[in-house]
């Protein structure tokens, strides 16, 4: 999918989260929610760190693109290094290694450990990063014509903003962990969340994706997951744009109702 779509799930995917916890007797406190939903909406947008022309690439001018270069070298290494007989040649590294649970884990674990270690200037710098991703895929339209630094300034202060909201007490940073020294530990979660939203995505188009890797499925170990062929579209075709879009804003507007116990 594009990015935009997968900014959308990825906020969808969090809201809903946050409605069946509350359905559970569990609800989130607002500023998880929201902050949950920002960051699963930015972290949706990272597996594709390994493909230069992507909506991420753009997101921090020369840093982000030559990452992406570096992620797709990476990715087509490993391929090449545990690559079975049936897995096909490949020239790059993109729906690889990116678009595995290995690496949502991965990800999603090293965020925790960083802002658990790292506390509030560590936070600060994670939901930056995700709030500028989160604007480039929720408002790309308008980010796409506005310049870099003003992207930059409103992920900047709406990380500032957040980091002050979840430190007050009450507001969530010790949310579902709540020993002592494990506030932020949550944070890592709507980084998984979005990155395996992401995978799911990819998994319904053509192409399918190799969530499961490294475990081998048949002569394949990057078997691309995925529903069957009539049931798979294009990026950016008119089923992402005018059906699976407007489909995730309303599943996230019920869901976001829901979690704040107005339905």
């Amino acid at each position: 999918m594009m990015g935009p779509a997968h900014s959308l799930s990825g906020a969808a995917a969090w809201l809903g989260v946050g409605a069946a916890v509350a359905a559970a007797g569990h609800a989130m406190p607002w500023p998880v929610l929201v902050a949950g939903a920002l960051i699963c909406a930015g972290a949706a947008l990272a597996p594709d760190l390994d493909h230069k022309a992507a909506t991420i690439s753009r997101a921090f001018g020369p840093f982000s693109r030559g990452l992406c270069e570096v992620i797709d070298k990476i990715s087509y290494s490993v391929y090449k290094a545990t690559r079975k007989p049936g897995d096909p040649r490949r020239t790059g590294g993109h729906r690889t290694l990116t678009h595995t649970w290995v690496w949502a884990v991965l990800i999603g674990g090293g965020a925790s450990a960083l802002a658990v270690a790292g506390g509030r200037w560590a936070v600060l710098g994670i939901l930056f990063v995700h709030m500028v991703l989160a604007v480039e895929g929720l408002l790309w339209r308008a980010a796409r014509v506005s310049s870099d630094v003003l992207v930059w300034l409103l992920g900047a202060a709406g990380a500032w903003i957040l980091a002050d909201v979840l430190h007050k007490p009450g507001n969530g940073s010790d949310w579902l962990f709540t020993a002592p020294g494990q506030e932020y530990l949550w944070l890592g979660l709507p980084i998984v969340l979005g990155a395996l939203v992401h995978d799911i995505g990819d998994a319904l188009t053509v192409s399918g994706c190799p969530i499961l890797w490294p475990i081998p499925i048949g002569r394949k170990r990057w078997y691309p997951i995925g529903p069957p062929e009539v049931m798979r579209f294009r990026a950016g075709s008119w089923v992402e744009l005018k059906v699976l879009m407007p489909v995730f804003m309303v599943l996230g507007g019920v869901g976001g109702l829901s979690a704040l116990g107005f339905i």
